[in-house]
């Protein structure tokens, strides 16, 4: 029973914790979340959508993710201000690690956080679109026409491509079929039934995905939201590193981060707050999750659970 409660109760702890360093960030590190985004609900939500992710042999994530990854993943989830239940992200377990990753939506949602940024959109071209490409003065790739036809909409698949409109001009990222599918060649997922059941919303988001990651690299903007950012992107990919051993300091940093909540909790059970001073009759200012869930990730966001590499 013992066992039971405290299985019930780690999740919980978790997205406290992360919320506690979230605001951490925000007093220490400057960090600015979206306007109208409310850091609570999106864990709240998340932590819901934990609860029924499974890896590929069907146990819960959280009994088999370690602390770190599921910690990681939701401050991730946090720094760029994105929400399941706004299909923006959604959460796949490697081994013993949990992952975010993002969906189309969620891509846009986070360059559009970058400074200057006014628009972001994907787009994928068709066999017989008329599409061009070009550069201008400065040697820039452009695209110079692009004129779809619904007529075209069920002939494959030739190309896509990005734009991401500034303050200072526009830039945009062009990928063919060819390119795409080498992408998707070196993602964890092979032969992912997504990317082919999908391909416009897939195609769209991989375009998407590499114009941000060069975007964001050149910009002046927040290492916690760029770093959040590309951490996100690289996830998915097995040309880029991740190693799911902490190193020694970011391990310290979670072993003390959990210490801390650990004793902050005990503290509030008998009644004390961290200065002393005691809690009797005060409330608790939690969120209540509201009952039942509209069906999450459309078609551009389905979960692919069970093409996830063990």
């Amino acid at each position: 029973m013992n066992n039971q409660v405290a299985q019930q109760q780690k999740p919980t702890k978790l997205t406290d914790l992360v919320l506690d360093r979230v605001k951490q960030m925000q007093d220490t590190q400057d960090l600015s979340l979206p306007k109208n985004y409310n850091a609570s609900n999106a864990l709240n939500a998340a932590f819901l959508e934990l609860q029924k992710v499974q890896d590929r042999n069907h146990r819960p994530a959280l009994e088999v993710c370690t602390h770190d990854s599921i910690v990681k993943s939701l401050l991730d989830m946090t720094l760029q201000g994105l929400s399941p239940a706004k299909d923006q992200c959604y959460f796949i377990v490697y081994g013993n690690e949990l992952q975010m990753q993002r969906s189309y939506f969620g891509t846009v949602a986070a360059v559009k956080r970058l400074d200057g940024v006014k628009k972001v959109r994907a787009e994928v071209v068709h066999e017989d679109d008329a599409f061009a490409i070009g550069a201008n003065e400065d040697m820039e790739l452009i695209v110079k026409q692009f004129i779809p036809k619904f007529e075209n909409q069920d002939k494959p698949i030739i190309g896509a491509f990005a734009m991401i409109k500034t303050d200072e001009g526009t830039d945009f990222t062009v990928m063919t079929k060819k390119e795409i599918n080498q992408s998707w060649a070196q993602t964890r997922q092979k032969n992912n039934k997504v990317q082919q059941n999908f391909s416009q919303e897939m195609a769209k988001r991989t375009v998407l995905n590499r114009a941000a990651k060069m975007f964001i690299n050149t910009s002046d903007d927040s290492d916690l939201l760029t770093g959040a950012i590309n951490d996100t992107t690289s996830n998915e990919y097995d040309d880029e590193r991740r190693d799911v051993t902490p190193i020694e300091d970011e391990k310290q940093s979670t072993d003390e981060l959990l210490e801390g909540f650990q004793k902050s909790q005990e503290a509030k059970a008998k009644g004390v707050s961290n200065n002393g001073n005691s809690n009797e009759g005060k409330e608790e200012s939690s969120e209540e999750i509201a009952d039942g869930q509209t069906e999450l990730f459309n078609e551009g966001t389905i979960k692919p659970a069970d093409e996830a590499d063990a």
